[in-house]
């Protein structure tokens, strides 16, 4: 199969390194050292006891690589509009376009412009292409080309249409990934998943960045874990009250949604230490949207997203 990873970065890298190891076509658009370095030596993937390395592709360019069976799109929600500007060389007539992101995504089906500035990805993504994604992952680059992944046996990615068909396509698609030691299972609903895992790393991830702990230093601190709880609760009325039967999402191979990776920065986090845009709109504005519009109460999630939003913004990470 002829693959795609548009942004080969922690997630995108673990994707790609185990897909081509399994034996697929795999290209990635990646820039600066970490493309240099996959063009020389491929990404290497450190998986527990286990080094896996993948050769692939790599380039900073999309018309480098020319049309694919399909794109997992790993940017982070704010990032996509690169991807809107780069696609139409990735595209044949059956390419479908996987985004694979953390919080509300583009294509959910609300007006929430700021998903999508002026309207970029609509505009370039065909409604019928688009596949929705949602990793359970937790990775983190080391150094450019080396991915480190801290659950092996415990990866999880769910992958379903918009409309939740059980379409030929997701099910070629989930056995590409399943044979990559990735387990993917079926998912009733693509949008319990989004919202399963937004009621597990809401707290932590806003949490993360306002008190700079990992999740496990956020668990072990009676007032942080409160309030953490409090707003997956508070996210999990949201999602009730919009119809979604939370108890459909799949879980992962150890059972549940949570990694297990309690010692781990969460990407939030690490984009804020980095100093790299935040998903702050996909993560927590847009679901506070949602639940403005079915009048559901969210006072913790409130006080943490206006934190966290002021935090970003003083750094010059997000856009109020």
């Amino acid at each position: 199969m002829k693959l795609c990873i548009f942004g080969a970065g922690a997630v995108g890298g673990h994707l790609a390194a185990k897909l081509a190891a399994a034996g697929h076509d795999v290209s990635v658009v990646a820039r600066g050292a970490h493309l240099q370095a996959i063009r020389e030596k491929g990404l290497k993937l450190i998986h527990g006891e286990k080094i896996i390395h993948g050769r692939v592709r790599a380039s900073e360019r999309s018309d480098d690589l020319g049309p694919q069976d399909f794109v997992l799109v790993t940017l982070k929600a704010n990032m996509l509009g690169a991807f809107a500007d780069a696609a139409a060389p990735l595209l044949g007539p059956e390419t479908g376009v996987v985004f694979v992101q953390n919080g509300i995504p583009w294509w959910y089906g609300r007006d929430l412009p700021r998903l999508d500035s002026g309207g970029r990805l609509a505009k370039a993504i065909a409604a019928e292409r688009v596949i929705g994604g949602v990793a359970y992952s937790a990775n983190a680059i080391e150094e450019p080309g080396v991915i480190r992944n801290y659950v092996p046996g415990n990866n999880m990615i769910v992958v379903g249409e918009a409309d939740n068909r059980n379409s030929e396509r997701i099910q070629r698609l989930r056995q590409a990934l399943e044979k990559a030691d990735l387990s993917s299972p079926p998912a009733k609903d693509i949008r319990a998943a989004i919202w399963s895992k937004l009621v597990q790393n809401v707290g932590n991830s806003s949490l993360g960045v306002i008190a700079g702990a990992t999740v496990d230093e956020i668990r072990g601190n009676p007032q942080l874990g409160k309030l953490a709880s409090t707003a997956g609760a508070e996210t999990r009325a949201i999602a009730q009250a919009h119809g979604i039967a939370l108890e459909s999402a799949p879980t992962r191979p150890s059972g549940g949604h949570a990694s297990g990776a309690v010692g781990h920065k969460t990407s939030m986090l690490q984009d804020y230490e980095r100093g790299r845009a935040m998903e702050i709109e996909a993560q927590l504005m847009a679901p506070l949207a949602f639940a403005r519009a079915r009048q559901v109460a969210t006072p913790t999630l409130d006080t943490l997203a206006a934190l966290v939003a002021h935090k970003a913004a003083a750094k010059g990470l997000y856009e109020m």
